[in-house]
């Protein structure tokens, strides 16, 4: 690996769900096709146009929490997100060499902890059909801190409340805004996720160092 991870240095492991330890299709899929089709059912107007009336509405809210949350989304379109949501529980999958480098990363006795902006309905559902939960000490969810990661807020939040030390962690997301929050907190040890949707193209990471698979991590973790 070309850039390897001072793992002597690092006791405290943030990892972010959709797109870091889960394949972003799902989400993707579920947002871009799935609750158009849905919606498109129940007003009796074509799928283009469910897109044309949705996407918008998905666009005004992204980086708040209310993209985020299952209950807006469900009040908002008078739709059953998290049954919708059940109904693609067989795309929920987990990327390659996840389970080996969380097992690693066990082992090797560091803090891990699942930090997502995910509703905690769906961390439910995710961690029920993907088992991954039993791996971490803690699973937090940004609802809790009434802001999501991208926001400058959520660092301060987050430490007032869960005590870790900046430059002995590491964190790994897929999202750039969520990244570059974290480095302006002081978080040292940051990598970036080049394939978060298996079915797309790698993304571009800026000067954030990236990862293709989880693999790239295990090198020097014991």
């Amino acid at each position: 690996m070309k850039n390897p991870l001072p793992w002597q240095a690092i006791d405290t492991v943030f990892l972010d769900m959709d797109g870091t330890l889960l394949d972003l299709h799902f989400d993707n899929h579920f947002w871009q096709e799935h609750v158009p089709l849905r919606y498109a059912e129940k007003h009796a107007i074509s799928l283009d146009d469910a897109k044309q009336a949705l996407y918008p509405r998905f666009r005004a809210v992204e980086g708040t929490m209310d993209w985020y949350c299952v209950d807006y989304w469900s009040r908002e379109l008078d739709l059953d997100i998290s049954a919708l949501k059940r109904e693609l529980e067989h795309l929920i999958q987990v990327h390659p060499h996840v389970a080996e480098f969380l097992e690693t990363l066990r082992r090797s006795g560091r803090r891990i902890a699942l930090l997502t902006n995910a509703h905690h309905k769906v961390i439910d559902l995710k961690m029920a059909s993907t088992g991954l939960a039993e791996h971490f000490d803690h699973l937090i969810c940004a609802h809790a801190f009434r802001v999501p990661k991208e926001d400058p807020q959520f660092w301060p939040r987050l430490a007032a409340e869960d005590h870790f030390d900046p430059q002995t962690t590491l964190f790994v997301d897929d999202s750039l805004p969520v990244l570059r929050a974290a480095r302006d907190y002081g978080i040292r040890h940051l990598r970036a996720v080049r394939l978060p949707d298996s079915k797309l193209p790698p993304k571009q990471t800026e000067d954030f160092i990236a990862i293709e698979s989880f693999s790239e991590l295990l090198e020097g973790l014991v």
